[in-house]
């Protein structure tokens, strides 16, 4: 089995802590404020699905994306029953190239943290940008450098499950923003031994002004900043950043929106 294999199929057991119904009440809760009528929302570095699940149990479609054909065969497992309701699509979030638009494009879980810098983040938002209806709102989420600084770098977290554990080793890098991580997948085999499936990743954070900037020079306005609760008053200490941003209609457009 890969690492990307052995990854799948404990995501579920290793994200059990998430809120995710939570997380699409507030996706819905911005839709609704930004006033997009249409319901086709774009999920980005989707996983497993688990999101697109809580959106589509609320009446929209949703595209799913992903650069994981082995996540994207956990998501199709998991949402085969909505039919031709759910896309699923194996691609960069880069590198997106969608059969027409959509009216909110999601990013959840800490996914842009993973992008390669500066650069791989404006060309992710520039992407989503050019497939988003006017009007359509963008939601993401981002570690911020507290918790990299404090939290994750220098700091080693082990998580188990019935029939498997996950080591995580952090190390911090002098820029104090990147945390290079290593990883180990342990899988407990019929007859009592272990699998292991390793990998090593790179998160960066970014500060709430590098962000907007980024998201303002690829075309989006009315940028938001919340806290994982979904709070506007952001404390030094937050863990979790939401932000969303609107596609801006031309006058065109927002005359024949009324």
């Amino acid at each position: 089995m890969s690492y990307d294999e052995a990854f799948a199929s404990v995501y579920d057991a290793f994200t059990k802590n998430i809120d995710y119904c939570a997380e699409a009440e507030f996706i819905m809760t911005v839709m609704q404020n930004a006033g997009v009528t249409g319901n086709t929302i774009l999920d980005v570095a989707c996983g497993t699905g688990t999101l697109a699940e809580m959106l589509l149990e609320r009446g929209n479609e949703v595209i799913c994306v992903d650069i994981s054909q082995e996540m994207l065969g956990k998501a199709r497992d998991k949402l085969c029953r909505y039919g031709d309701r759910v896309l699923l699509l194996c691609q960069d979030m880069c590198e997106l190239d969608l059969f027409g638009t959509v009216d909110c494009a999601v990013c959840m879980l800490d996914s842009i943290n993973h992008l390669n810098g500066i650069d791989e983040v404006k060309k992710a938002f520039e992407r989503i940008f050019l497939f988003l209806e006017p009007g359509g709102v963008f939601i993401f989420d981002v570690n911020t450098i507290y918790k990299h600084r404090e939290i994750l770098g220098n700091n080693t977290f082990v998580y188990e499950s019935a029939d498997s554990f996950f080591v995580w080793q952090n190390d911090l890098c002098p820029d104090g923003k990147t945390v290079d991580m290593y990883i180990d997948i342990f899988r407990r085999c019929k007859n009592g031994t272990y699998t292991r499936e390793s990998d090593d990743i790179t998160e960066t954070a970014y500060d709430i002004g590098t962000i907007r900037t980024l998201l303002e020079s690829v075309g989006f306005e009315k940028t938001e900043v919340y806290s994982e609760d979904g709070e506007k008053t952001i404390k030094p200490d937050e863990q979790r950043l939401r932000f969303t941003a609107v596609k801006p209609m031309s006058y065109k457009e927002r005359m024949q929106n009324g």
